[in-house]
Order: structure tokens, then C-alpha cells, then sequence
């Protein structure tokens, strides 16, 4: 018997082990969509499309795809990783019987849509209710406003799908538009509103952002402080920057911080500003930033086409080292502006505010790997479908933090991580006094994490 190298132990694997539970840490998942009420809406608003003398619920079924989705997988094949572990959660339908549901729900693609916006709608007001000050809409005000964040993506059809298009990054595939609630700089966030559209949609079209919008405040809470004021602000980059946009925003007397493109007359009014009208911009953290500096140019220019209390805002900065300036720079200075409504706070909080923008596309990179990457199936209602499946995949990720690890670095974890740490630790079922308990790896880093996570979602009240 000659001696191993290998620096592994050696070891000798059969497929004869029973009672263990791959993925144990999702029940974390499974307990927030209880607690949040998501399981029970889902299966009442979608009853209609329940056939008579059905085994499964399907609410249930889409439930079990969120799920297998914020564990990892990306298609509908991959609920299977749950089907495998009953004792934990119950039974999972079939491939047929998934694939079934799915068809019957894009057959009615609007009808399915608005009753799971419903169940998402219901269960978010419950999430933030027991979130308490942790929750997004926390002592919102016009100083402190709710943040939706919008940003478009392309997802690229390896395959000819219904409505896959040609990209103007020269791509195949489709072009969503995309709206998250951002948690702060303490949070992660979630997403409210996904509208798929072909891979040739303009980015800046109007009517798309509009919808989009409509679609995200309809998520939010029905609280009359929402539709009040201006305590909720629309954040978007340059695509956002349009006539019809920005009133409609004004109309709905939203708050808004949008990209901006300065034309040749705006950038040659900066030669106007004086100097001591330039004002230090922040980094990130809200410290002095050396070599920017922003003003305002709103007195200097002709907005009489633009909608009332209109503010441009423009910043300058000494470009990076090898970036190549545009032709809307000047004097050596990259350039870049942005619009608001906003009449209170200094010039360098406004930029820096609009500049944390930039977490949406933070929040794309977790939906593309929950899901958003690639959109699985041929027909384009039917990939709409799969759409809401990612969104409530993020969101049942975004409420597991937001309600059970509030006060730890896991609170502002990606998908990635809390799959490797949190989700994939293993467990082992133990039946007694006619309990079954689910024993979790003691050996695993955070084990700890988890149990506490568990323990908070059980004190929360059961949703009524």
C-alpha cells in the first residue's frame, strides 16, 4: 500500500448517508417569508390560477423558486436543491408541474403580474412594520427622504428568444429597467420595480422611467406620508434627464436628483461663475475631496421650458490619470451635472447624495447573480414571469437581513457571501418526542450568526 502525497486527508464516499440537510441555513429564508407574511399573500392572491383537486399551491411553487433561486440557482430545473430535503421544506412540485404553472401564468401575464405585485406590496408593509427603525422609511421627512434608485442593465440571450434584440453595446439580448429601495450606507437594498424590455429599448426613453416609477410607488407602503411632501426621492442617472420625466415628477411632487448632459450654452456659462463660487466636493465619506469642487449654474441659465424649482448642479474635478476627456469638458476638467428639486442642504451634500447613486448598480450585480444573469426561458411573458421570481428572490434576501441580522456585518452582505457563510451550512435532521430538529454544523464560522438570526425572527409577532 503505497503512501498518499496529497496534503488531504484520504477519505472513502458512498451515497449512503440519511437525514442530512445541504442548505440547512435557508430556513432563515423560509422563516422571514413566514414572518413577513409573503407565503400566505402569495397563496391568496394567486388562488385563481389554483386548478380544482390540486396537490400543490402555487403560491407555494413560486415561493419555492424565489428560494432556490436566493440560494443560487438559475433555472427552473434548479428547484430540485429544495425537493431534495422535504423535512424542511414540505413538498416541492415537480419539473412538469413547475413548468405547467409557469405557462398558465404567463398566458395571463398581467393579471399573474399584478397579483404577485399585490403579495409583494403586502408583505413589504409587514417587513418594514417589524423592521421598526431599521426599516427604509424610518423617520422619512424632506431631509431625510425614501431613495429609489433607477438604472437600466443588459442581459445577454445566448439563444433566439421572444423579443431578444440587438444592444447598443453591440450585445443580444434584452435591456430591463430596474428600481431598488437603497437601505443607506448601512443596509443593502431591495428592488421595487423591473420592467423587461427588449435589448434595443432607448435608455433614455420617457415613457419606460414613468412606468417604472408608477411601479415602484406602488410598492411602497400605503402610508399618506408617501404621497405627501416630498419625502420620497427618485434618483436616476443621465438617462433620466428628459422633459416629460422630470415633470412628471414635479407633478407627482416627488423629489427627484437626476443625471444631467449640459449642452454647449450651459458649459459656456461656467465661464461666468466666479471662483469663490465653486465649492469643495466629498468623497465618499463626507470628507473634503481635493481637486473637486461643484456650484450651482440654476441663476445663469434660460429653464423657462423646464418645470418650476429646477436646480443645475455642476461639478468639476481634475480627471483620473489616463482618463480621456470629453468634449463637454473644459479647461482640463471633467464636468458632470445633475438636476433636483431640492431647495435644502449645501451643494456639496446634494452631489455627494446624488453621486451614492451609484449603489444601484451595487444592487444589479446581486440580482444578476439571483437570477437576472440570464433570463431562461423562450417566450417574452413567460421571462416576465421569471423576472418577478428574481425580484422576490432579492427581496426575501433584503428582509432575511433587514429583520434577523439587523446589528451585524452580515446586514450588508451580497448574495455571494451569504451563500458561502450563511445559506450553505449544512444541518442534520433529529426526530424526537415527535419534534423534528434540525441540528446545524456546530463546526461552522457562523453558526452563531445564523442561530441568532433565527432567534430574532421567532420573537417577531406572527403576521395577522
Amino acid at each position: 500500500m503505497s503512501k498518499s502525497t496529497s496534503c488531504y486527508p484520504q477519505l472513502s464516499a458512498s451515497s449512503t448517508g440519511t437525514s442530512v440537510v445541504s442548505h440547512a441555513g435557508t430556513v432563515l429564508l423560509l422563516r422571514t417569508a413566514e414572518k413577513t407574511g409573503l407565503a400566505a399573500a402569495l397563496s391568496t392572491e394567486l388562488a385563481g390560477f389554483r386548478k380544482p383537486l390540486a396537490h400543490h399551491d402555487p403560491g407555494k411553487i413560486l415561493l419555492d423558486l424565489a428560494v432556490s433561486l436566493a440560494i443560487g440557482g438559475d433555472c427552473l430545473a434548479d428547484i430540485d436543491q429544495l425537493r431534495a430535503h422535504p423535512e424542511i421544506f414540505g413538498s416541492v412540485a415537480s419539473d412538469p408541474t413547475v413548468s405547467r404553472l409557469i405557462s398558465a401564468l404567463a398566458a395571463d401575464a398581467d393579471t399573474a403580474l399584478a397579483a404577485i405585485g399585490r403579495a409583494r406590496a403586502t408583505a413589504r408593509s409587514r417587513a418594514w412594520i417589524a423592521a421598526g427603525p431599521a426599516a427604509p422609511d424610518h423617520d422619512i421627512d424632506e431631509h431625510h427622504p425614501l431613495i429609489v434608485d433607477i438604472d437600466a442593465t443588459l442581459v445577454t440571450a445566448h439563444s433566439d428568444k421572444e423579443s431578444a434584440a440587438p444592444t447598443f453595446k453591440r450585445g443580444f439580448g434584452f435591456h430591463p429597467l430596474c428600481a431598488f429601495v437603497d437601505h443607506g450606507t448601512d443596509g443593502t437594498g431591495e428592488p421595487v420595480a423591473m420592467l423587461l424590455r427588449p435589448g434595443n429599448a432607448g435608455s433614455n426613453t420617457a415613457a419606460d422611467h414613468v412606468t417604472v416609477v408608477q411601479d415602484a410607488l406602488a410598492q411602497l407602503p400605503s402610508d399618506p406620508a408617501y404621497r405627501v411632501g416630498k419625502k420620497v426621492l427618485v434618483r436616476i442617472d443621465g438617462a433620466g434627464g428628459t422633459h416629460s420625466l422630470i415633470e412628471y415628477l414635479t407633478e407627482r411632487r416627488l423629489s427627484y436628483s437626476v443625471g444631467f448632459s449640459l449642452t454647449d450654452t450651459m458649459t459656456a456659462a461656467l465661464d461666468l461663475v466666479p471662483e469663490q463660487a465653486w465649492t469643495p466636493a466629498y468623497d465618499s465619506d463626507g470628507q473634503v475631496r481635493d481637486g473637486a469642487w461643484v456650484t450651482e449654474l440654476t441663476d445663469l441659465l434660460d429653464l423657462s421650458t423646464w418645470p418650476k424649482g429646477m436646480r443645475i448642479i455642476v461639478r468639476k474635478e481634475r480627471p483620473h490619470p489616463g482618463a480621456q476627456l470629453r468634449f463637454t469638458d473644459r479647461d482640463g476638467l471633467r464636468l458632470t451635472a445633475f438636476v433636483t428639486n431640492t431647495r435644502c442642504g449645501q451643494l456639496p451634500d446634494l452631489e455627494l447624495r446624488h453621486r451614492r447613486r451609484a449603489r444601484c448598480e451595487d444592487r444589479i450585480r446581486a440580482a444578476k447573480v439571483t437570477g437576472l444573469q440570464n433570463l431562461p426561458l423562450h417566450g417574452f411573458d413567460q421571462n416576465r414571469i421569471w423576472l418577478a421570481l428574481v425580484q422576490l428572490a432579492c427581496e426575501l434576501l433584503a428582509w432575511m437581513q433587514m429583520l434577523a441580522l439587523t446589528d451585524v456585518a452580515a446586514r450588508r452582505w451580497e448574495p455571494k457571501r451569504l451563500r458561502l457563510r450563511l445559506l450553505s451550512i449544512a444541518g442534520k435532521i433529529a426526530r424526537h418526542a415527535r419534534r423534528v430538529r434540525l441540528r446545524l454544523a456546530a463546526t461552522a464560522p457562523a453558526v452563531d450568526v445564523l442561530v441568532a438570526g433565527l432567534n430574532r425572527l421567532a420573537a417577531l409577532p406572527a403576521p395577522v
